[in-house]
């Protein structure tokens, strides 16, 4: 016998359901939620009742993993973009040593002044105002230097994390 897609997509949710609790799944829900959600979004996701999303995605919200938006009478839940930021800021502190951050952002300061040069702007906002609809080079150099301002900071972030660390080692 031939199986569907839907065949599938359901015993792939019985197993999630089988191998996990409520809370893990809605845990798993709010971590991959940037915009927010309401309880009964989540809880049709993380197959469990509104009730029981509810008071799990407060429980994560009074830890620091999630955060609330109001949408007129409606809680919208979605992860909490500080711990997302921070989180990014240590896994790259991790994973590259002061010299490497130091080449990396010399690297995208570099990118983006090329951005600058090829179109004689100073910011993706600025060429934003530029670009036609159709100009689709444009508008992927827009989405690449966006990217490239996004993760300079997050870089430079790093780098000042690490120099604050071990000032506070002295």
């Amino acid at each position: 016998m031939t199986e569907t897609w839907d065949d599938v997509s359901e015993q792939v949710k019985a197993d999630w359901k089988a191998d996990t609790t409520p809370f893990e799944r809605v845990y798993e829900i709010i971590e991959q939620t940037h915009e927010g959600q309401s309880a009964a979004e989540i809880a049709d996701r993380a197959l469990v009742s509104e009730p029981t999303a509810r008071r799990h995605c407060k429980s994560l919200v009074n830890t620091g993993f999630a955060e609330t938006d109001q949408d007129g009478q409606t809680t919208l839940y979605k992860r909490d973009s500080d711990r997302v930021l921070m989180s990014r800021i240590r896994e790259l502190r991790e994973e590259a040593n002061r010299t490497e951050l130091l080449d990396g952002i010399k690297d995208m300061k570099a990118e983006i002044r090329r951005y600058e040069d090829r179109y004689d702007v100073v910011s993706p906002e600025e060429l934003a105002q530029q670009l036609d609809a159709d100009e689709a080079d444009g508008w992927d150099d827009l989405t690449a230097w966006r990217t490239t301002r996004q993760n300079l900071a997050v870089a430079q972030a790093a780098l000042a994390y690490d120099e604050a660390s071990h000032q506070l080692a002295v």
